[in-house]
């Protein structure tokens, strides 16, 4: 199938008599015959749900839904993205390792990152995504776990090299873990080019209504773990919590998420509510319709701000001559997505004024829904970030992060437009 009909048809596929569309399991618990029974299922001997807070029905037919969208083995939803970005990370890093991270990524990960797991003992290098393999090279050291970034990156909206940083990550034996959030898997899947793990905000696209958080994790299955079964204990070695198995033996290209299952998500619970997971299947079912929206309707107005009097710069790979665009038309066909940035001639205090007079696009902190929306990271979503960390992450004072939307592009033009004037 097309991506289009597995958006449609994948991870719900009802028998006679039942239900056409995912139902909502609105169950903490479930009931079984025996004792045994139940035993078996906390062995991880037998496969079933006894407890929402690991699994649930709804949640499993929506994540095997986007599983098979980006073309991996296994997938597990979570509360939001950023834990699947954290569980995506501390499923192979514990106290005392090190792994890479772009720069240029959303701020809220950049401080999950190199805040929050500092504390747990967890330390990541920040590098810039633009530099040669042979500069990036200097960053791995022995206990280097992971490479991480983003497929568009979270406000800069720069284009992740993916075959780049994966002959990286391989040649020094750790995976790619990519947050394919932006571009969601319509418009770009990174398996097809590198990556091992992909997370993503289903609060974004992939929900487009902006009704409910979630995160996900997609598993490629191609990273053989048992070929570097030294760096990743916790994969390749008995686990004592359950009883001394080995996820690799016993559950082969299942390990990663079975280990991110029956660990991470027993002992954290960031599980997604099964009514979000409701929401999130009818926004995939829309998802490439949207997309192509999102992306001719930010084309036009990155055009209309290029050509504008008041307007600095602008950065949307879609457009011809900018510094990613051959990345965008190597990676996903030049079909990036709905965000983009630009700044305003006078600085930080014009693009605040300017965002003040709008009518139509909405100040919010989210981005990615079908309606327009925008919001100045420097002031927002990076405000806890020191002048020098922005200018690392390539986020300009004068930055602003405009998400378009699905109305019509004329009328978001002429709110542009006005608002400039």
């Amino acid at each position: 199938m097309k991506i289009e009909t597995k958006a449609i048809h994948e991870g719900w596929k009802p028998t006679q008599g039942e239900a056409r569309q995912v139902p909502i399991v609105q169950s903490t618990t479930f009931k079984y015959d025996t004792s045994d029974a139940m035993g078996k299922l906390f062995d991880l001997e037998a496969e079933g749900y006894f407890y929402t807070r690991l699994q649930n029905p709804t949640n499993d037919a929506v994540a095997a839904k986007i599983c098979a969208m980006e073309g991996g083995v296994a997938a597990m939803l979570t509360s939001s993205g950023q834990a699947a970005n954290f569980y995506a990370i501390f499923n192979i890093c514990e106290c005392g390792d090190h792994f890479i991270a772009s720069s240029s990524i959303y701020g809220g990960t950049y401080n999950l990152f190199g805040t929050t797991m500092k504390k747990m003992g967890i330390e990541c290098t920040f590098v810039d995504q633009t530099l040669p393999e042979e500069e990036l090279e200097k960053y791995f050291k022995p206990n280097t776990k992971a490479v991480f970034g983003e497929t568009i990156t979270n406000p800069t909206v720069s284009i992740f090299d993916f075959q780049k940083f994966a002959r990286l990550a391989h040649k020094h034996g750790v995976p790619l873990i990519v947050d394919n959030t932006f571009a969601t898997p319509v418009n770009c899947r990174p398996f097809e080019w590198g990556a091992d793990i992909v997370t993503h905000s289903t609060t974004k696209y992939m929900d487009g209504h902006g009704v409910g958080v979630g995160g996900c994790i997609v598993d490629s299955g191609n990273f053989d773990w048992s070929a570097h079964a030294e760096k990743f204990p916790g994969l390749t070695s008995p686990d004592e919590s359950y009883h001394g198995i080995t996820y690799t033996e016993r559950f082969g290209k299942g390990a990663y998420i079975t280990k991110a299952t029956s660990q991470l998500m027993r002992d954290f619970g960031s599980i997604q509510s099964p009514q979000n997971a409701f929401y999130l299947n009818l926004g995939l079912e829309s998802l490439h319709l949207r997309m192509e929206r999102h992306c001719s309707n930010a084309l036009a107005i990155a055009k209309f701000l290029k050509n504008h009097e008041k307007v600095a710069w602008v950065h949307y790979a879609g457009l011809e001559g900018d510094e990613y665009h051959d990345l965008a038309m190597k990676y996903m066909n030049g079909n990036t997505c709905g965000v983009l940035a630009f700044g305003i001639k006078g600085g930080r205090e014009a693009s605040i004024a300017f965002m003040d007079k709008l009518k139509l696009a909405q100040i919010a902190t989210h981005v990615a829904d079908a309606k327009t929306c925008l919001l100045h990271p420097a002031s927002h979503t990076h405000r806890q970030m020191s002048e020098q960390e922005l200018l690392a992450a390539g986020v300009n004072p004068d930055l602003i992060r405009l998400s378009v939307g699905i109305e019509n592009v004329d009328d978001l033009i002429e709110d542009l437009a006005q608002a400039l004037k």
